[in-house]
This record gives C-alpha cells, sequence and structure tokens, in this order.
C-alpha cells in the first residue's frame, strides 16, 4: 500500500484534501490525522471491521478500549445511554480539548471493537483545527488511538506517523507539529467521585475546579484493575528502543550514574531539564515540565546507538502527573537506583 502524506495548512481552503480524508474514512479505511495532544490514527467508529483495520495497523491488542473522537458536543447523546451532570460541566469547560470523558454507552451503536466488551466508552471532542474541520466535515464518530505501532512512543510529527506506519495505512493529513503532545486525560464519570484513569494535559486540579472532588490513582493502585476502561492502562506504552531508567531529579546523583555506566562501556542517552546538558552524557534530549518535547526526545533516542537512556523524574503535581505517567510507562518501571546500586 502506498501511504499518501498531504500537508493540510489551517488558514487555507483545503476543502479537497479533508474530502479525500472523509471520503477513505467513509470507504471503511484508516486515515491518521493530528490533534491538539498527538496525532490520532482513525476510523469511522460505528464501522466495525474498519475499527479492526486499526488494531492491525498499530499492532495493537484487541482488548485495549478506543476513545471516540467527535465534532460536536451535540453528538455526545447518539452515543451514551446518560449523561451526568459532571460530564456536561467538565464539556463546558474542557471542550474542544485534551480531555476524554468514559460514560456508559448506548447499545449496538458504537463498533463492538470501540468499547473492547466494556459497557462504557471514552468521548472527546479535539480543539486541533484540522481534528475538528476532518469531524464536521466526516459528520460521524471517529474511533482514534495514537498513530504509532504498538509500544512505540507516541507521534507528534506527521513525520513519526510516516516511520511507523509507511506502506501500512493509505493516508496522513500533515498539519504540523502537535501543540500539547501528551495523549488527553481520560476522566470516568460512572463513578462517584470521579476518576482520572489516564493523566493528561487537564490536570486533576483544574477538574477539581469545576465538579470537586477527584481521585487520580497512581501507578500502583492503577495496577489492580483487570480490565481496562481506558487506554494506557494495562499495556507498556511509548517505549523506544533501548531500555528506560528513570532516576531522581537530582544532578549528583545523575552525575555519578553517568560515570558509573560509562565506565561500564555503555553510551548514554539522557532526558532531562536542559540545565543538566552539562553533565556530558552522550546524548541528551531536553524534556521539560510541560513535557511537549517528551515523546519528540524518546523517539529521538532511537536515532543514536544508545544502550541505555536516563530519564529525570518530574513532580507529580499539575500536568508533571502525566509526564511522570508516560515516563514510568517508557521505563516500565525501572528506577536507575534499584538495577545499579
Amino acid at each position: 500500500m502506498e501511504t499518501i502524506r498531504i500537508s493540510v495548512e489551517n488558514n487555507v481552503d483545503s476543502t479537497e484534501l479533508y474530502s479525500q480524508a472523509v471520503d477513505l474514512l467513509n470507504e471503511g479505511e484508516v486515515v491518521a490525522f493530528p490533534t491538539e495532544t498527538v496525532y490520532g490514527l482513525g476510523a469511522v467508529a460505528t464501522n466495525d471491521q474498519a475499527v479492526k483495520k486499526i488494531f492491525k495497523a498499530k499492532g495493537r491488542p484487541s482488548d485495549n478500549p478506543l476513545i471516540v473522537h467527535i465534532g460536536t458536543i451535540d453528538e455526545v447523546s447518539h452515543y451514551i445511554e446518560y449523561i451526568p451532570e459532571n460530564a456536561r460541566k467538565c464539556m463546558d469547560a474542557f471542550w474542544p480539548g485534551p480531555l476524554t470523558i468514559v460514560m456508559k454507552a448506548k447499545d449496538n451503536i458504537l463498533a463492538p471493537s470501540v468499547t473492547a466488551g466494556l459497557e462504557t466508552v471514552g468521548l472527546r471532542m479535539p480543539s486541533h483545527p484540522v481534528a475538528l474541520k476532518l469531524l464536521q466535515t466526516l459528520k460521524k464518530p471517529v474511533a482514534a488511538p495514537s498513530a504509532n505501532r504498538s509500544g512505540k512512543p507516541s507521534p507528534t510529527k506527521a513525520q513519526h506517523v510516516e516511520e511507523d506506519l509507511q506502506g501500512i495505512i493509505p493516508l496522513i493529513l500533515d498539519g504540523g507539529t502537535t501543540g500539547i503532545g501528551l495523549e488527553s486525560t481520560v476522566l470516568d464519570v460512572t463513578v462517584n467521585p470521579p476518576v482520572i484513569l489516564r493523566p493528561g494535559g487537564v490536570t486533576k486540579e483544574m477538574l477539581e475546579d469545576v465538579i470537586g472532588q477527584v481521585m487520580q490513582p497512581n501507578q500502583e493502585q492503577q495496577k489492580l484493575d483487570s480490565t481496562p476502561k481506558a487506554p494506557g492502562m494495562k499495556y507498556t506504552h511509548y517505549a523506544p528502543n533501548a531500555p528506560v531508567y528513570l532516576i531522581e531529579s537530582n544532578k549528583e546523583l545523575v552525575h555519578k550514574a553517568l560515570i558509573k555506566l560509562k565506565n561500564e562501556g555503555k553510551k548514554v542517552a539522557l532526558l532531562a531539564p536542559v540545565s543538566y546538558k552539562e553533565l556530558q552524557s552522550d546524548f541528551f534530549f531536553q524534556i521539560d515540565h510541560e513535557g511537549v518535547q517528551l515523546y519528540d526526545a524518546l523517539r529521538s533516542c532511537d536515532k543514536t546507538d544508545a544502550s541505555i537512556i536516563l530519564a529525570t523524574a518530574t513532580t507529580v503535581e499539575g500536568v508533571g502527573a502525566a509526564i511522570m505517567n508516560r515516563l514510568e510507562k517508557a521505563a516500565g518501571g525501572k528506577w536507575f537506583e534499584a538495577e545499579y546500586e
């Protein structure tokens, strides 16, 4: 299969380009497109055969549910049995934007492959102008996980999608680099108080300002769920080729770690704030407290011959919880001290 990548300028009339994407989706194909978080790989969420192509393209386990993207708030009632007041308040405050809301799905509307056997579904209305234009032109719900091979870092550029899915999918809508660079927050409002299933750009503090108490389980508590209600809860994600180890954000400790690893003959890639660049790792990739460069940095590591990746831990306050969540998954929970002392 030939993969076509077309640039969609937000300030240019690209009706014909969107029509190409809409036609493919209506024909039961998959299309990659940018959102404000990461690039998504979309299929019409009511077409089970089309949705199965997402799993095949990604190499993704079929028991992992998909998020459904919609173009207007009015569409929610088409797919949701009951919309809780908490959900309405969150939609008013954060949609369009990087918040996925998990609610009870109507029976026999969405494709079975979307919900992975669950009674719930996560809906979101993205704010990226390309995603919104595509959804509002299509006028159908689109199931879309990140547009990468399963287990690899999520794509924040069309080039990343091309690297992973060239020859596997027919079309990539190139809308430039995504803004947030971390997947959406996933909030389950079927329980009281609501629970954050995956932290993201909409933080616990922001949610609590709107709806009151919100629970945010830590990494160990998340593992207690036998069945994931949201993407990213069951399988290791975001991992580059070289093993990743978390390390405390302490310059002296990182310096000692670099010396120890180099003495063992290892080439080290360091993911850390810019102030750590002076420590002279073999490869350095800056990540900031907003996490915008995280996935790009993880992918960049694959273009080096680093044999190990050290990533400094972040705070778990605000959006730091989302960054730390992704780093823990990339590292598979491994910390430098535990493995090397």
